[in-house]
Order: structure tokens, then C-alpha cells, then sequence
């Protein structure tokens, strides 16, 4: 449980690039007290280095060891455009979403600037029942859910959104064998998304990209075709961030 916690407080402060104790608790389930004490645990091994007063960013020994940077600065560099590209190409809003802690955030949107209207998504944390970025993510980590911890604690944000935890299980191996997730009013009427994980397994499971309009362009025919397509760009993506399939799979193992 120790070291459990610890791999939480460096996985947030390393996807932020800096966080304060609060944003540590944010995203997880640690108490404020606890989460003080383990970032000066952290911070007197090198692990992590203060910035400014009360926030934190990855210190240089754990640089050293990994010699990678997957913060969100580091990461928007290359997906940013991606995501650019295809919302001026599809005409409706792309974000990209990573996991923190226990959690899925959604970090960065571009929108289309061809003059079409679009939905923005917005920015935050999204529940792991209801989102297709969320979706996304938590069908390839079976360990962000407990059958027993979630029964009836599934919020219903529409008539739509699955509450029960069986049902949620068959949509996730649903998603697994077709590779995207949708959102279909699950968390607001006349909204969908779609969204696809970056890869099955290793950091590129953390993250998807989806896109996001309302019911009248994301049709059944539309998600159907799209789907794959959106699927395919989150791919490209991780093959622009170098990490191809086998690197995935060696950094999981």
C-alpha cells in the first residue's frame, strides 16, 4: 500500500510537470496529511524537487533513471498539432485525455477553425462509467474497477448512463474488441463522443484521444465509420511519440 501511494504521488506530479500536494489529493484517494508527508519522503530522495513553495516537480534522480518525459507539455508537443489537424479536418472538437491516479482527465482540446459549429468538451476529470474518454482508458486498466466497491455507487448523469457494474463490464469488452468507446448522452442529452486509447498496454493505455458533437452529426452511421478512423489517428499519434507496439508492450512488462 506504501509504495502503492508513492507510484500515485510521482505519476501525477510527472503528468502535470508540477503539482502542489492538493493537486496530489485531487487525484487520489490519500489525505492531505499523508500525501505532505510522502512528497518530503520523495523529495529527501531525490525523487521529486520543490519549484516554488508548496509545488513540486519530478526531481533529477528520477530523471536520470528513466531518461523519458511524459508530462503534458512534453506530450502536447507532438499530439497537439495531431489534434489540430483533425478537428480542421472533421470539424469537430478533438481532445486528449490521460489517467491520474484514479482518475481520467481530459487535458488539452483543439477545436475547427473552418467555421463550422462544434461542442467543447471543456477540461477535468471525467467518471470512469460515463465518458468515452474514460471508457477508453478504464478497459485496458481492470484494476481502476472493483466489482465490489462499485456496485451502486455509479452515478446516473442521464437515463442513459450505465449504473450497473455488470453491464459496464460488457461494454469494456466491447470496447477491447473494437478498440474505441462511445459516449451516447451518457453524461449530458444531445452530447456523444468517441474516443480511442492511444494502445492496449504501457503508458499509451493511460491516454486516448476521442472528439466530441452532438446527436444530430454523431449518428449511429457516423460512430460506426468513425470509430476506426479516430482509432487509427490515436495510433499515428503513438508512432509519432516514438512508441511503436513492441516498445509499448516491453515499457508494460
Amino acid at each position: 500500500m506504501h509504495l502503492e501511494r508513492l507510484t500515485f504521488i510521482l505519476e501525477a506530479v510527472g503528468q502535470k510537470g508540477e503539482a502542489t500536494v492538493a493537486d496530489i489529493c485531487a487525484h487520489s484517494d490519500l489525505p492531505k496529511p499523508s500525501a505532505y508527508r510522502l512528497v518530503q519522503d520523495l523529495v529527501g530522495v531525490g525523487l521529486l524537487e520543490p519549484v516554488a513553495r508548496g509545488q513540486f516537480t519530478i526531481g533529477s534522480r528520477l530523471k536520470r533513471i528513466t531518461q523519458n518525459d511524459h508530462s503534458d507539455r512534453a506530450l502536447l508537443e507532438t499530439i497537439a498539432p495531431a489534434l489540430r489537424q483533425a478537428a480542421a479536418q472533421f470539424g469537430t472538437a478533438f481532445f486528449l485525455s490521460r489517467l491520474r491516479g484514479k482518475s481520467v482527465e481530459i487535458i488539452h482540446v483543439e477545436t475547427p477553425d473552418t467555421g463550422v459549429s462544434y461542442l467543447h468538451p471543456g477540461l477535468g476529470k471525467r467518471p470512469l462509467h460515463a465518458c468515452s474518454c474514460s471508457k477508453a482508458v478504464a478497459a485496458f486498466s481492470p484494476y481502476l474497477f472493483s466489482s465490489g466497491d462499485m456496485e451502486g455507487r455509479l452515478r446516473a448523469y442521464t437515463e442513459f448512463t450505465l449504473t450497473s457494474v455488470e453491464d459496464l463490464e460488457a461494454e469494456f469488452e466491447t470496447i477491447r474488441k473494437r478498440g474505441f468507446a462511445e459516449c451516447v448522452e451518457e453524461i449530458e442529452r444531445g452530447m456523444c463522443s468517441v474516443a480511442a486509447p492511444l494502445a492496449t498496454s504501457g503508458p499509451g493505455a493511460t491516454m486516448s484521444i476521442g472528439a466530441t458533437g452532438s446527436m444530430r452529426v454523431f449518428t449511429p452511421t457516423f460512430r460506426k465509420k468513425f470509430g476506426p478512423q479516430i482509432t487509427q489517428i490515436a495510433r499515428d499519434v503513438l508512432v509519432s511519440l516514438g512508441w511503436d507496439a513492441a516498445m509499448d508492450a516491453k515499457i508494460s512488462g
